[in-house]
């Protein structure tokens, strides 16, 4: 099939405004976690803006031979602009899932049947990706409303994300004892990407 007539060009500029977007919409929730001393949910929603970012670039690098032209899409995207950061980790979780099944999917799906076999392993690669970002989302909005974010039932290491200061214990300290940052910069050991 030729590419500028395909279903998969479209699909393509609709992942790339969509991942645009999120990117956005988790830069603006990092803005808002920062505020309210939530530096470790301000640094994962930073983590994913980054990702996102990168994808919204795959997607883009797909269309390169439609260099100067324009495509026209159409598509609904999420607002998310709430007063409780639980309510903007569970649209954030929503939005990731939705991406991840069905929308990636069946990109990818569609991709393959139209004969774009590399466009169609980049969808369904990225559609697990997107399932990682949901789950992640989701733990972390079950531990804010547990209030388990800083506290653990278990024995569990810390790191504050600040200056890597590790801690052991039930939860966090209040404030780290080498760089007197608040306990909103500490984050479980198991959470952290760069252990």
């Amino acid at each position: 099939m030729d590419f500028r007539n395909s279903e998969t060009k479209t699909n393509l500029m609709r992942a790339f405004a969509g991942e645009s977007q999120a990117r956005n919409r988790y830069v603006f929730a990092a803005s808002q976690a920062k505020k309210e001393h939530l530096h470790v949910i301000e640094a994962v929603f930073t983590f994913t803006a980054a990702q996102e970012k990168e994808h919204a670039e795959i997607f883009y690098h797909q269309m390169k031979e439609l260099a100067g032209e324009n495509i026209t899409i159409d598509g609904a995207y999420p607002i998310d602009l709430y007063d409780s950061m639980y309510d903007v980790l569970k649209a954030a979780q929503h939005n990731e899932y939705e991406e991840y099944d069905p929308v990636y999917k069946a990109f990818g799906d569609k991709a393959k049947e139209e004969g774009f076999s590399r466009t169609a392993a980049i969808f369904h690669n990225i559609s697990v990706i997107e399932k990682t970002h949901s789950d992640r989302f989701g733990r972390l909005a079950q531990m804010l409303k547990e209030n388990k974010l800083f506290v653990s039932d278990v024995e569990t290491g810390w790191m504050c994300l600040n200056c890597g200061y590790v801690f052991h214990g039930k939860e966090a300290p209040a404030v780290c004892p080498v760089c007197e940052h608040d306990r909103g910069y500490f984050i479980r050991l198991e959470l952290t990407p760069f252990i």
